[in-house]
């Protein structure tokens, strides 16, 4: 499969109906919860360890979702979005360098918060930085996500992990013996 090195709205929307790379492999959330509306770059080379660069951006407006609800007459974005956002990103990572499976965020070793973000601003940049991919036993990533506004970085993550499992089943029943992770 040819990569390509960046990737749109549209592109993503079809990743998270399973358009995009294939029904087998890994998705994005939809919208409202897909947290990135473009990624510039993603690449195999670069980064801080040199396994591989991401970035993306998200697009900042007072009709967001979340300003709405957290918290009236306070409206910040949810620190865990921007989170959820690296997660997306750097699971992303692993289906774009060819690997299939459902995705899962499996943990992350350190976060901080440095600032926030507000109706007010017009943008938020990510960066993820690749530090170890594996493909067997079963796919998985680890790597360190940083968040900006206007150059100035808000958010660190260090340590995100995402997975990719081959046989996960969802449990209609709401039975929690027969969910397989």
């Amino acid at each position: 499969m040819k990569q390509k090195t960046s990737y749109d709205k549209d592109d993503l929307l079809k990743c998270a109906q399973g358009e995009l790379f294939g029904r087998d492999y890994s998705r994005v959330p939809t919208e409202p919860m897909l947290m990135i509306d473009r990624i510039t770059t993603i690449s195999m080379n670069g980064g801080k360890y040199d396994k591989g660069l991401l970035l993306a951006e998200l697009d900042i407006n007072k009709k967001n979702w979340f300003f709405h609800s957290h918290f009236i007459g306070d409206p910040v974005m949810p620190g865990c979005l921007g989170l959820d956002g690296m997660w997306q990103l750097i699971g992303f990572f692993l289906t774009w360098s060819g690997c299939t499976g459902k995705g899962r965020a499996l943990g992350v070793n350190e976060v901080k918060f440095k600032g926030q973000v507000r109706p007010y601003h017009s943008m938020i940049n990510y960066k993820i930085n690749v530090k170890k991919i594996i493909k067997k036993p079963m796919p998985m990533i680890w790597g360190d996500g940083e968040l900006y506004i206007k150059n100035r970085k808000i958010y660190t993550a260090k340590g995100l992990q995402v997975g990719l499992f081959k046989s996960l089943v969802y449990d209609f029943d709401s039975d929690p013996s027969t969910d397989t992770f």
